[in-house]
């Protein structure tokens, strides 16, 4: 780094890993710490980590813990599930969604309080260093950011334990051994990774499942409920309007009864390695299964179809960390466009891991019962067209296959 920071903004959790990086940055530098812990949803209290940033010496007026949940369901999430994305067919992208928010707190923070620097308690061999910094980057190109996973010359838990102790950090008995796995959560998903997770082979232990009950010891009745949108996004529970995040909350307590939501996924990270991951959404699962039923009814065929098919970069860039990036807004703004209709009502049926659409009714509908009917459509439909748009779209397979009868296939 070019000249020590004198005020960083730190993304700090209260834990034991972004204690130790609070009292490096204020040993290592001499920087004033500046602390920002966000509740999204974590399902943590997060307010006893006022006290442990003020232990630390931090000024009071320098700890910042923020409730962003309406604002990261409003704002991210449902931008996010109204392109139905997907990274590598399957991951609801929980934990990625969540770093631009992080990213762009911390930089407004910095900007309030005069701060030169952020940093992130990010790993260097994961995702999340590129999303926090990319966002960073994306929203203050000055600004220094410090990453000391990649900075510091600590070698071992050993070295962060005996850090902790030599300053006075509180170690529970829960933090000495190793940890069996890690986990990030929020409002959309839980995510664990590593030790008993990193044999791809062996079945994950029931233990590491955090948000559900397992499928096999989920109610035995199903249970039916629907679900209202607008303009794209989920507004209503069994007719009752709810705020974004009352509405997920809400989604994930039928999730997690239910057993849905879970996935054991083989990753491809962007900083080139694969990696296991043991990911929790029930809430959004129901969510995406719902959202594609309304789109069903109230998108054109070729809106649809197209979306589809933007639908993988725009989780790549999302997964990737490209949130404040030209392409993604230009992506999301097609998006949006598409969802103008996107409007009535979705009946879903959850029963043992499974999400099951059951009905869909919009004001909006481009079902034609008239059209499609077998039975009398009084004129709405003639079928004599299809003879015509058939020969139409057969006329090159008819050149051809007349070409290969008269000389084969290979000539």
């Amino acid at each position: 780094m070019s000249s020590a920071p004198k005020k960083v903004v730190l993304a700090y959790s209260g834990g034991l890993d972004t204690s130790i990086i609070l009292k490096w940055l204020q040993t290592e530098f001499g920087a004033e710490v500046v602390t920002f812990t966000a509740d999204l949803g974590q399902g943590e209290e997060i307010e006893p980590a006022r006290a442990k940033a003020i232990a630390a010496g931090v000024k009071p007026e320098n700890v910042f813990i923020e409730d962003v949940r309406e604002e990261f369901v409003r704002d991210f999430v449902f931008p996010m599930f109204r392109a139905n994305a997907v990274y590598e067919g399957v991951y609801l992208l929980g934990t990625s969604i969540a770093r631009p928010l992080i990213s762009k707190r911390q930089i407004e923070i910095a900007d309030m309080v005069g701060a030169d620097a952020v940093c992130h308690g990010a790993t260097g061999k994961g995702n999340d260093q590129v999303r926090f910094e990319l966002g960073y980057y994306g929203l203050n190109p000055d600004i220094k950011v410090i990453a000391p996973w990649r900075d510091w010359d600590f070698k071992s838990r050993t070295d962060l334990l005996a850090f902790a102790e030599q300053h006075g950090i509180e170690i529970t008995a829960d933090k000495r051994g190793e940890a069996p796995f890690s986990v990030d959560a929020n409002l959309l998903h839980s995510s664990s990774e590593g030790k008993v997770l990193e044999d791809p082979a062996a079945p994950a232990p029931e233990f590491v499942h955090l948000r559900t009950v397992a499928p096999e010891d989920a109610p035995d009745q199903a249970e039916t409920i629907t679900i209202g949108f607008e303009r794209g996004d989920a507004v209503a529970i069994n007719g009752e309007a709810m705020s974004p995040a009352t509405l997920l909350t809400k989604l994930n307590a039928y999730g997690r009864k239910h057993g849905i939501g879970r996935l054991d996924l083989l990753e491809n990270r962007f900083v080139g390695m694969k990696s296991r991951g043991i990911y929790e959404t029930p809430g959004g699962t129901i969510l995406l299964t719902a959202h594609r039923g309304m789109e069903s009814i109230t998108l054109d065929r070729g809106a649809g179809h197209l979306k589809d098919e933007l639908m993988p970069k725009y989780a790549e860039l999302i997964y990737n960390g490209f949130w404040w990036s030209p392409e993604r807004e230009m992506l999301q703004a097609a998006i949006d466009h598409s969802q103008r209709f996107v409007s009535g009502e979705v009946t879903v049926k959850l029963y043992k891991g499974g999400v099951h659409l059951t009905g869909r009714a919009s004001p909006y509908s481009l079902y034609r019962e008239d059209i499609v009917t077998f039975e009398d459509d009084h004129g709405a439909y003639d079928q004599k067209d299809a003879e015509g748009f058939i020969k139409l779209n057969a006329l090159r397979l008819r050149i051809l296959a007349g070409r290969d009868r008269k000389f084969g296939k290979n000539g």
